[in-house]
């Protein structure tokens, strides 16, 4: 009794390489759990979780669990232990490499997906005799002891579960695992509500904060995407909780991919039952979170996760109200990002024109609020040395000048006339530059059967940068491209601004 625990090691390690007979080793285990002090036993258990070879986490794993699960039934004040091998088992699992194709997850080579359901297996019967005590009202204060332990295997909604593609058409052994632990935290009288919404001590004492923000912010995925025990969530205002999502939507947003799929898709799913132009303005104020979508929009390299995230950009925009969508669009105009700018400028037009439908009227895009806004808009950020092949938000702000009425002309007048003068010089000195750079390529190119002329040709555009490439680097023939379209988009901004002051001349004489 005092002694036998000093075999578990190495009878596990037996068991696990399989150097003995396996039937013999675990009848000696079992033998072993009967029959040694609990207390002995389960730090002897704890210090081979601890020491698990890391080429054997999952068959490690996969042998202790059954009978850990056996010591700590048989063990009266249960609570403290089921925590500790709670934590220790999970600290473990969580080395272990996430499968993301269905064949990985089929062939389960390091064991992940086995070792996730023999988790849940060794939660089950401490979850079903919480709820058994709960129902028949004779719960002690072991009781509730051993529910914030059971808490502990939220642990596993961090690692491995958000890091983990999830589907409800594929019920993969992670999406049962995900799927258990979604109708334990309930189960030990502890909401889902209550966990997302609102703070309580029990889960405090859980983890630190970022591991529970990422605890939580899968959860929040699970519940309101995937849907899972969405039936049993209290009936809420979708703006409260679009809310309480943000805090979790932002720590999605800036981790990495499979994070960020998870949060673009949460962020999409709070939308989603929200009025159009409902939104208040008060919303704006975690201004992180559209930093993060704003960089992912510019700087990540992954097509499909920029086209998802201007696909939530704009259906966010559509769910502001008036005021909040003034104050959204002045935030990113000043984003030095000519798509951004020009998606921002776009949708200014869209809401002048919505304005200006009856009953539609407001004092932010057909008021004196709109003025400040348009001053954005309406601005050349380096006056006549500003560049215009990477402006592309220029020809938004033209095509917006065209929809004004005669009635808001007048106020906007000082405000178009210097963006157009201004505009005017800067075509002006860019198109003669362009000229020029596209001459000397041309008499470059008769030459480049010469070295020297050919090095020449990569000096002559070295100063010009287009979608963050520079044009020296490219071939001659797309250089040769680059300066003809650039001279085009010259050409098309001229011919915007003669007809935005013929509109404005026809306007004018009707007035008269």
């Amino acid at each position: 009794k005092s002694m036998g625990h000093v075999l578990l090691a190495p009878l596990i390690n037996d068991a696990v390489k399989k150097k003995k007979n396996l039937n013999h080793c675990q009848a000696a285990i079992t033998h072993l759990i009967k029959t040694c002090r609990p207390n002995h036993l389960l730090n002897s258990l704890l210090e081979v979780i601890e020491d698990i070879d890391p080429g054997a986490i999952s068959e490690t794993i996969l042998a202790l669990i059954p009978h850990l699960q056996t010591l700590l039934r048989l063990d009266e004040r249960k609570a403290a232990g089921v925590g500790l091998v709670l934590s220790a088992l999970q600290k473990q699992v969580s080395r272990l490499p996430v499968p993301y194709t269905q064949q990985q997850v089929e062939t389960d080579e390091l064991g992940l997906c086995r070792c996730c359901t023999a988790l849940a297996a060794f939660m089950k019967p401490f979850t079903e005799e919480v709820k058994r005590k709960d129902r028949n009202c004779v719960t002690t204060a072991e009781d509730e002891e051993l529910k914030t332990e059971i808490l502990k295997c939220m642990r596993s909604l961090r690692e491995p579960l958000l890091e983990a593609e999830l589907n409800r058409d594929r019920k993969s052994p992670l999406w049962l695992f995900a799927v258990e632990i979604m109708v334990t935290l309930p189960a030990i009288t502890e909401p889902l509500s209550g966990l997302l919404f609102f703070s309580s001590q029990r889960k405090s004492t859980m983890m630190d904060s970022s591991q529970t923000n990422e605890s939580k912010a899968c959860l929040a995925y699970l519940l309101f995407v995937q849907l899972i025990t969405i039936d049993s969530f209290p009936a809420v205002f979708p703006v409260f909780v679009l809310q309480c999502n943000m805090e979790y939507i932002n720590h999605l947003l800036s981790k990495k991919e499979s994070y960020l799929l998870k949060g673009l898709a949460l962020f999409s799913k709070s939308l989603e039952n929200i009025q159009d132009n409902s939104l208040p303005v008060s919303l704006l104020e975690q201004k992180s979170v559209y930093s993060n979508l704003r960089q992912l929009l510019t700087d990540c390299p992954m097509q499909h996760l920029r086209e998802s995230g201007l696909e939530i950009f704009q259906l966010f925009i559509n769910k502001l109200d008036a005021e909040a969508k003034h104050k959204f669009f002045c935030m990113l105009k000043t984003s030095s990002h000519a798509g951004v700018e020009s998606y921002i400028v776009k949708n200014i037009r869209n809401q002048i024109e919505f304005s200006m439908k009856p009953g539609n009227a407001n004092k932010w895009f057909l008021g004196t609020e709109l003025l400040p806004l348009l001053g954005l808009v309406l601005c050349l950020p380096q006056g006549a040395e500003t560049d215009l092949l990477n402006s592309m938000d220029i020809m938004e702000s033209l095509n917006l000048l065209r929809y004004f009425q005669a009635d808001v002309w007048e106020e906007l007048c000082r405000i178009k006339d210097e963006y157009l003068k201004m505009l005017r010089v800067c075509i002006s000195i860019s198109r003669a530059y362009y000229s020029s750079e596209l001459k000397a390529l041309k008499e470059d190119q008769k030459l480049k059967a010469k070295a020297r002329d050919a090095a020449r040709s990569n000096r002559l555009v070295k100063s010009i940068t287009v979608k963050h490439e520079k044009v020296s680097n490219m071939s001659p023939e797309v250089q040769n491209q680059v300066l003809q379209s650039a001279l085009v988009t010259f050409d098309l901004m001229e011919s915007l601004i003669v007809r935005i002051e013929e509109i404005t001349e026809e306007k004018l004489t009707k007035l008269n």
